[in-house]
């Protein structure tokens, strides 16, 4: 018996290339999108990290700037954030911040707060994230301390005593 290949058999043959072409295809697809998107994610991440730095800058200025707005017989440090949206120590309205941020690793408006010393009030501020920084160094002047920080809730933004004059932590 002699079988010669018809048209029908090339056609079959034909569509297990195609459909084996099409598989490879949709792989190389996925592994694109996956990348892209883990790509995006810590793109997302390091533009929340400059964020942070951003408004734990902006916190800690407006405090120096409660505390070295202080009028005589009053409390230096401010009780809570709230007293940096208005100074509660002056009968008109004094802001250091417009807006209290949210913290921008959390998204929640939700701060943790450093204490003075004497408990009297607020010298600093910090993201309640316990997420592992994607930035561990080559930070500028100002935040070196934060160098090897395993923790964004080891970034602190604190009050320096040499910023205010006559500040009691």
């Amino acid at each position: 018996m002699n079988y010669t290949m018809g048209t029908n058999d090339r056609k079959y043959r034909n569509a297990g290339f195609t459909y084996l072409g099409v598989l490879i295809l949709v792989a190389i697809l996925s592994i694109a999108s996956v990348a892209s998107l883990q790509i995006g994610s810590l793109v997302q991440r390091r533009n929340a990290e400059e964020n942070l730095l951003h408004i734990g800058s902006e916190m800690q200025n407006a405090i120096t700037s409660y505390i070295n707005a202080t009028p005589v017989g009053h409390s230096r440090n401010p009780t809570s954030l709230q007293d940096l949206l208005k100074d509660p120590r002056y009968p008109e309205t004094h802001r250091y911040l417009r807006k209290l941020y949210a913290d921008p690793i959390t998204g929640k408006e939700e701060w943790g707060t450093i204490q003075s010393l004497d408990k009297s009030g607020i010298v600093g501020v910090f993201s309640l994230s316990d997420s592992e920084p994607i930035k561990l160094g080559n930070f500028s002047p100002e935040y070196v301390e934060f160098t090897g920080k395993t923790s964004y809730r080891d970034w602190k933004f604190v009050v320096s005593p040499n910023l205010s004059h006559q500040a009691q932590f």
